[in-house]
């Protein structure tokens, strides 16, 4: 029945884990279920201590480093609409708080004023501040010649 204990103990470990996101009981609570499974083996206790504390350092030493850089480092490249944010465009129809055209990476995109007081005339070089779906919130840069 010690494998009873140690699922006990990996869900109170993996309760943990949902409460802080440190990533090292998520990680103990892993070594626990590997322990839980040994002993469902039938090995004796010392086996099922060293599985888990074998797991449970090679996780902590190994894998959350990794985890925790790859968590922390911003995403290479931005894709989809998301990559159209801080671009430059052109008023094509002007732009005011509920309505407006811009071309945006040589597409005309719907806009609207990021600003609801303000009407940006056409000719005007922009910058996206968001995408709302298929329409850019945009705020003027400067007027054109």
């Amino acid at each position: 029945m010690s494998w009873l204990v140690w699922l006990a103990a990996a869900a109170a470990l993996g309760a943990a884990e949902f409460f802080t996101l440190t990533l090292g009981f998520g990680i103990l609570a892993a070594a626990a279920v590997i322990a839980a499974v040994v002993a469902g083996v039938g090995l004796p206790l010392i086996v099922q201590v060293l599985a888990f504390a074998i797991t449970a350092a090679g996780g902590l030493l190994i894998v959350r480093p990794i985890a925790r850089r790859q968590m922390s480092q911003p995403p290479l490249s931005r894709d989809g609409s998301e990559a159209l944010l801080g671009k430059q465009a052109i008023v094509v129809e002007e732009v005011t708080a509920f309505r407006g055209l811009v071309k945006l990476a040589g597409e005309e995109w719907s806009a609207r004023a990021f600003d609801e007081h303000q009407v940006i005339p056409v000719g005007s070089l922009v910058d996206v501040m968001e995408i709302d779906g298929a329409t850019a919130v945009v705020y003027p840069r400067e007027l054109l010649p």
